[in-house]
């Protein structure tokens, strides 16, 4: 665990050494002080009363020896965190670069939340093992083992009866770990499931109020937090005694060595002055053991969290070339394409042929596989099997940045930065002018709303443009688009917020955007795609069928069914007559 650690810090380890270096020394003052009281109490034993001088001398040397003991581990603690912080500073860097290289969509289903969790959360937890744990860890494990040294030192027959708890000790935390370690994976599971049931429950608060489904609602809610709690006391109260046995037993050094030990002064086998020091050596053991143990319940989690993050980082890399564009013209290919998620297949040898500069419709039902095919043409995923090219050239064969200046991906949701409604639009194309940004954003009729929003095109969108609907929000994706310029258009679902009152404006937006480019289009409106080129019919994953839109009404049933669909849909309402549904 650790060497997975600090390959993300190979330059902070010097800081961390230093941190154990200043935490051994200030445990190791810490002790001193036991000594000075043994000298002290050594000679009232023995009936002498200690002068003035020698008390106030061994007094200021304790006073001293506190003092550098907090000297020194704050001076260590400074150290270790400079390494904690400067190596989850590294840890996240290189998180982001190589999540830079996964496949977009294998992010996407991690979902936000998950992110978000690793990211912050889990590294955060990391700053424990390397701030405290491990400089104070190894610090409190080593002084006690000098500890009982100089125990063996004074007689070894005290050093023998200062071991004694030690089995015990570590037996009962042997079994609290096996305790432990047995039920973790169910303890993050219930867990899980109560943290998702929270998030639902407080985000669809609105539609339970809506619905009155208060009470089923609220009992799945106290449900999964009851049997989280259960769960947690079940799992608690099987180390409570496990924890309590080594909490009293291992810091007991003196436990059997002060009986035995009154034993051996009355047989003259050692004196009692030896026996007031191991005494005093021995009280000392038993603080930094305890505060060694407090570290040892989170090792097995930051272990597991750290694994998580290793997991994550591992994941197969997009496959990506070196070359910038090169292909002979924009045509699009799908070339015997087959592409599962996880172990399920969606996309069976898929075949497509896009001229350059035409349109091409993808219409099924939903879960068909239509916008999967747009996902992979922007390189979201990479296919199982097969290839993708444009004007030949396949896009695993160019960097992702050249491939992304070639297409544009207008997507259902698109999301906007909580900046400037024109910065968000200058997305498009970085270099842009203000005039450039300007007309993008007149041709996707977006100037209709930003003249009644305070600040216009300067106005914030919000996060997550949370400001504006769902219409203007896919607008300022399509101004985006207009302003990119880029050759191969994919429009997936681009008008599925639009009402009707502002269809011809996303519809007069979208023909600015299209204008002489390869265009792929996802709709379920089919009447917005009955001029297309080429339609192109999905179930299931296959390409059952394809033609223009009067050869598929002529020929293909599921086409038909498509569009009688889409057409009773188009004219859906409700008409009320005399106060009454008609």
């Amino acid at each position: 665990m650790l060497q997975t650690v600090f390959k993300y810090g190979n330059d902070e380890k010097k800081f961390t050494v230093r941190a154990v270096v200043y935490m051994l020394t200030a445990v190791i003052f810490s002790i001193v002080p036991y000594i000075f009281l043994y000298q002290i109490i050594d000679l009232l034993l023995k009936g002498i009363q200690p002068d003035v001088n020698y008390t106030v001398i061994r007094a200021a040397a304790i006073f001293f020896c506190m003092a550098m003991n907090a000297c020194l581990y704050i001076k260590g603690l400074s150290n270790s965190h400079i390494a904690a912080f400067n190596i989850l500073k590294n840890i996240r860097i290189s998180l982001q670069h190589k999540l830079e290289n996964k496949p977009l969509g294998m992010i996407q289903e991690l979902g936000s939340g998950n992110l978000k969790k690793m990211f912050v959360d889990d590294i955060d937890s990391i700053e424990l093992l390397l701030a405290h744990a491990l400089p104070e860890g190894i610090a409190n494990i080593a002084v006690p083992l000098l500890l009982y040294i100089t125990i063996f030192i004074i007689d070894y027959r005290l050093g023998l009866l200062a071991c004694v708890p030690l089995p015990i000790g570590i037996f009962a935390i042997g079994k609290m770990f096996g305790v432990g370690m047995g039920y973790m994976n169910e303890y993050y599971d219930v867990r899980v499931r109560m943290n998702n049931t929270i998030i639902e429950y407080i985000n669809g608060m609105e539609v339970v109020k809506v619905f009155n489904k208060d009470t089923d609602s609220y009992k799945r809610y106290k449900d999964d937090v009851l049997s989280y709690r259960d769960f947690t006391l079940f799992w608690y109260n099987l180390s409570w005694t496990w924890m309590a046995l080594y909490t009293t037993v291992l810091p007991a050094a003196a436990l059997f060595m002060l009986p035995a030990g009154a034993l051996m002064i009355m047989g003259n086998i050692i004196s009692g002055s030896q026996l007031l020091l191991a005494l005093c050596v021995s009280f000392a053991v038993g603080p930094p053991l305890l505060k060694t143990m407090n570290f040892f319940g989170v090792i097995p989690q930051l272990s597991k969290k750290i694994t998580s993050l290793e997991e994550m980082m591992n994941m197969n890399d997009l496959k990506l070339g070196e070359n910038d564009f090169q292909g002979e013209n924009f045509a699009v290919d799908f070339n015997n394409v087959c592409f599962a998620y996880k172990d399920k297949e969606v996309l069976h040898n898929i075949n497509i042929h896009v001229k350059e500069k035409s349109m091409t419709a993808l219409v099924g039902e939903s879960g068909s596989g239509k916008s999967t095919l747009a996902k992979l043409l922007v390189h979201f995923y990479d296919v199982n099997s097969g290839s993708i090219s444009i004007g030949g050239q396949n896009i695993t064969d160019m960097t992702l940045e050249a491939l992304n200046k070639q297409v544009s991906y207008v997507a259902q949701e698109q999301f906007l930065f909580n900046m400037s409604i024109y910065d968000n639009i200058k997305l498009g194309k970085p270099e842009a002018s203000k005039e450039e940004i300007l007309e993008a954003a007149s041709k996707a009729q977006c100037m209709e709303f930003l003249e009644r929003i305070d600040g216009g095109i300067y106005a914030m969108a919000g996060e997550g443009g949370k400001q504006l609907s769902g219409g203007e929000r896919q607008r300022i994706s399509l101004a985006r688009a207009i302003l990119k310029d880029a050759p191969v258009i994919v429009l997936d679902e681009a008008t599925a917020f639009i009402d009707p009152e502002n269809e011809d404006k996303l519809n007069t937006a979208i023909s600015e955007i299209i204008k002489n480019k390869t265009v792929i289009v996802i709709a379920h409106r089919l009447s917005s795609i009955q001029n297309a080129g080429q339609i192109c019919v999905i179930s299931s994953g296959n390409i059952i069928a394809s033609g223009t839109h009067k050869e598929l009404l002529n020929d293909c049933i599921e086409y038909q069914k498509l569009w009688l669909r889409s057409d009773a849909a188009k004219d859906w309402g409700i008409n009320i007559k005399g106060g009454e549904y008609a």
